[in-house]
């Protein structure tokens, strides 16, 4: 049973069981006391714990932000800079986490702390205050009572009189004191159900805005989280198809590291050890020194460096080289030396000793002393072995009829061409195919003889086997640069041009392949290669250099992305010529600095989302949108870095849009094009780049720039005078791009669309306007004013 009800009429019999129940409520309000400030106690422990992650996880992102991945080579993919932008988008979103969470501890303040502590103070203390009172009152009532009963019944009656009256107003006084304070206790042990839970209440009303805002959040990031898989998944694809090239590389040159020495601009180079002489009592010395020598202009550089002392490396000299003379044994106590004498330093001889007897051979060959070898110091780069793979008609008819094999047994295969064929059989069949006498009786189509895998890796052994790859060593670099630069068009533009210089027999044979691998990718939800995945298999297959190094290598990633734009562009590269307005490329064999690809839709950073309303009036800054935006699902076509990734090359999305916010990092066109003559340079601009103002009116298919931006991605033409945005009043506007919303804030509009009511918007390089009679954001260069 609970506490039992304190009735009025019983302050009047103060009886024992009264008094019982009185005590039995106040012990009920010391316990309720107690737990509030147990409460508090650990609400404010939480809050100081709720901040203290809230550093750590601001720490945490200051850290992702501040790191920056480095790359090898001059230049990146589409793939690996929206990887290296993710570190600062994970940033960016914890940091807009914690905001909430700073909120929510400061709900936890307001919400929950104060009230308790109101409640405590100004409920329990009033409470514990008439509890004082009403004890004193008893106190001195009962004395009054017992004071009152002991005089003697001899008194004056007068004297009696006054003594009963002032009893009486004693007792009246207690009775109502009394009932102010049973009312009282009742009155709290009420008012707490309310006042205590209602806090409560609050405080979890705040933690569920809090996690429904990181909700929210993770909802905006969702689609982003799609994108990044995709660029994470492209290059790990490469990563595998780069890893097994570099291997065969590295082991072919521990097989046969003289085959494979790099072309040098020295005749000779490397490290020598150089006796330094001292004073008599000091002897000599002997010193490591990286050493390099021309022997055109008989120049002979010497720096020295130690490997043991952290690689530091120290002030190196020149002079020129008068001649070169063996030393015997029996002239030093050291083997492997010999002497050099310095036509700028008479009288002077420098005494050197190599690793080796073969390496002083090649030094002295070098040098022009006495032994000299009848090879060459850098021995020259062995070509590679010409296969019997032709592209003649017998070539053609090997990969028409493995084509047609693939196509009518094969297309559905999971894995299709990434899946491989046992060796020997590959062998095998190559054999039979490449024999005049047994290739047309070869039946791949119908005959159980042959696994697919086994004709696809034929297909593709073939390929290899040719003496140049089927793009040629030629245009080999012309190819890799537009897929290093440049804007999506601007890469399609430059590879259909490099397509039609190709040899005729070639370009046929690439159009019959990428035809191919054009259905094999039309199939890719049955057989999982997407355009990105055969970008993979094919690249290798299809390019490669002429001089096999690491550096050539690491451009595999862009021969894949020239495939992928192969697939995605067959019908234009291969069925229209290239357009004769664009100049020839004649500098993209020379490699550019890092050219950023056409910007994303957004400027800037991720816009931080509405801040939570937890039942306090507070100042909040920046709110976007709070309706969440429609989540796209990616589609096949993601796969592929060559067209326009949704994060690299979409639409503008409206200012608080959370989609399509990465900018592309790297070197700007100019500082390459600063290198090429006036006339070329000019024209260059025009081919990475074919926006200039008299085609973007009447070209739809022109890439629009991004909000914010200028109409060109590298710098624009010397005509072209950037103005800065100015304050619009309410006129008209015509659309010179077209746009397609993908933000309920944003309107979509083709090219010529008329806008009413245009006004500047409060987000920088935005517009408001209105079309066909709905009002949404317009991106400031997408339009005209009239």
């Amino acid at each position: 049973m609970g506490l039992q009800p304190l009735e009025f009429s019983d302050c009047y019999l103060d009886s024992p069981w009264f008094r019982e129940r009185i005590r039995a409520h106040e012990a009920e309000l010391e316990r309720t006391n107690k737990f509030i400030k147990e409460l508090i106690k650990d609400g404010k422990n939480l809050i100081a714990a709720t901040k203290s992650l809230s550093v750590a996880q601001r720490k945490f992102a200051h850290s992702l932000r501040d790191f920056k991945f480095e790359f090898i080579g001059d230049a990146v993919t589409d793939d690996e800079r929206c990887i290296d932008a993710s570190l600062r988008e994970f940033s960016n979103f914890l940091k807009n986490l914690e905001e909430q969470r700073e909120i929510m501890a400061l709900s936890v303040t307001e919400t929950l702390i104060k009230p308790l502590e109101k409640f405590r103070k100004e409920q329990l203390g009033a409470v514990k205050e008439e509890k004082k009172k009403f004890d004193k009152e008893t106190e001195k009532n009962y004395s009054l009572i017992d004071k009152h009963l002991n005089l003697s019944a001899k008194k004056k009656d007068s004297h009696l009189q006054e003594a009963d009256i002032q009893v009486e107003q004693n007792r009246q006084h207690f009775y109502e004191l009394s009932l102010e304070y049973v009312c009282k206790l009742q009155e709290i042990q009420e008012r707490k159900k309310f006042e205590f839970v209602e806090p409560m209440l609050s405080f979890f009303q705040g933690m569920f805005t809090f996690y429904h805002q990181g909700h929210e959040l993770a909802k905006d990031f969702n689609h982003y989280k799609m994108e990044l898989q995709i660029n994470i998944q492209n290059t790990r694809n490469r990563f595998e198809g780069t890893r097994s090239e570099v291997e065969e590389l590295m082991n072919k040159i521990r097989q046969n590291p003289k085959d494979h020495k790099r072309a040098s601009q020295f005749t000779a180079e490397g490290y020598l050890y150089v006796q330094e002489k001292r004073p008599a009592p000091f002897g000599s010395s002997w010193v490591k020194h990286y050493c390099m020598y021309r022997k055109a202009a008989k120049k002979f550089n010497m720096i020295p460096f130690e490997h043991r002392s952290g690689g530091k490396l120290g002030d190196g000299e020149v002079f020129f080289l008068k001649e070169c003379t063996k030393r015997h044994t029996d002239s030093i106590d050291r083997r492997f030396c010999f002497d050099i004498e310095a036509a700028d330093r008479p009288g002077v001889s420098l005494t050197m000793q190599a690793f080796s007897e073969e390496e002083r051979k090649q030094w002295l060959e070098a040098l022009g002393g006495k032994e000299a070898l009848s090879h060459s110091f850098n021995t020259a780069i062995i070509p590679r072995p010409e296969g019997s793979a032709q592209l003649d008609k017998l070539g053609f008819t090997i990969i028409r009829k493995c084509i047609s094999a693939v196509e009518t047994r094969g297309i559905n295969d999971q894995g299709l061409y990434r899946v491989v064929g046992v060796s020997s059989k590959v062998q095998r069949l190559l054999s039979m195919l490449m024999d005049v006498k047994t290739c047309h009786e070869v039946d791949l189509e119908n005959s159980a003889d042959w696994e697919v895998k086994t004709i696809t890796s034929a297909l593709k052994q073939y390929l290899r086997s040719l003496p140049e790859p089927l793009m040629t060593y030629e245009l080999h670099g012309d190819f890799i640069v537009p897929a290093k630069s440049g804007s999506p068009e601007s890469r399609v533009n430059a590879i259909h041009f490099l397509v039609h210089k190709l040899p005729e027999k070639n370009k046929e044979m690439l159009d019959i392949l990428v035809k191919h691998l054009t259905n094999v990718s039309n199939h890719s939800k049955q057989n999982l290669m997407t355009v990105a995945n055969l970008g993979v298999v094919f690249g290798p297959t299809l390019m490669r250099p002429q001089e096999e190094t690491v550096a050539a290598l690491m451009d595999l990633k862009f021969q894949n992305i020239v495939v992928e734009i192969l697939i995605e562009n067959h019908e234009k590269i291969f069925r229209m010529p290239p357009d004769t307005t664009f100049p020839e490329p004649t500098c993209l064999s020379a490699s550019p600095p890092n050219a950023p690809p056409r910007q994303s839709k957004r400027q800037g950073q991720r816009t931080k989302r509405p801040v939570a309303v937890y039942n306090l009036c507070l100042e909040l800054e920046d709110g976007d949108n709070p309706n969440p935006s429609k989540e796209d699902t990616p589609t096949s076509s993601l796969d592929s870095l060559s067209s326009p990734s949704p994060v690299t090359a979409a639409l503008p999305g409206p200012p608080g849009s959370d989609k399509n916010h990465l900018l592309a990092d790297g070197g700007s066109f100019g500082d390459w094009a600063s290198t090429i003559p006036g006339q070329t340079r000019s024209s260059m601009v025009q081919w990475l780049n074919p926006q200039s103002p008299t085609t973007t009116s009447s070209n739809p298919a022109v890439t629009p720039p991004s909000p914010g931006s200028s109409p060109f991605l590298f710098s624009p033409p010397a005509t072209v005078v950037d103005k800065p945005p100015e304050s619009v009043s309410s006129r008209k506007a015509r659309a010179v791009y077209p746009c397609e919303a993908e933000h309920s804030s944003e309107l979509s509009f083709e090219i010529g669309a008329i806008f009413e009511d245009v006004q500047t918007s409060r987000e920088p390089g935005w517009l408001e306007g209105t079309l066909n009679g709905k009002r949404g954001l317009i991106p400031q260069n997408y339009v005209k004013l009239l």
